[in-house]
């Protein structure tokens, strides 16, 4: 209907605890492929604080569900490291890689091949997109 809807960290995790979601994911921002490093350098950071906040909402009432991290830093793998280490910090259930990945198949797999390794063997991992 053409109506705004306000989403914040907090409101989209409380609507997919609603829905009964098994695995939550966190509010993030996906910037185009073709960005600046500074802007994707700022998204990053946008992103690793919406996904604190949302962490925050899910801990208060876990209710058998689980959230997964979204690791980001498009095809910039200083900029993953970060994000891994950032958010292998947090008491998430699992992570995803997700983001952007680059235009090219090979793209993809470098940076699978670059994160997989680094990621907890003790929690689910999983490939968005």
């Amino acid at each position: 209907d053409g109506s705004r809807v306000l989403l914040t960290p907090e409101s989209t995790v409380q609507t997919q605890k609603a829905l009964g979601a098994d695995i939550i994911i966190p509010l993030d921002e996906l910037p185009p492929f073709r960005t600046t490093p500074e802007r994707l350098r700022e998204s990053l950071f946008l992103t690793h604080r919406w996904e604190a906040r949302s962490l925050r909402e899910h801990l208060r009432d876990r209710r058998q569900q689980a959230m997964y991290a979204v690791v980001h830093g498009g095809t910039d793998k200083t900029m993953r490291q970060e994000s891994i280490d950032y958010l292998t910090s947090l008491p998430f259930d699992g992570f995803a890689m997700g983001g952007s990945f680059g235009k090219l198949g090979n793209d993809l797999v470098d940076i699978v091949e670059f994160m997989a390794p680094q990621l907890p063997k003790d929690r689910p991992n999983h490939l968005l997109g």
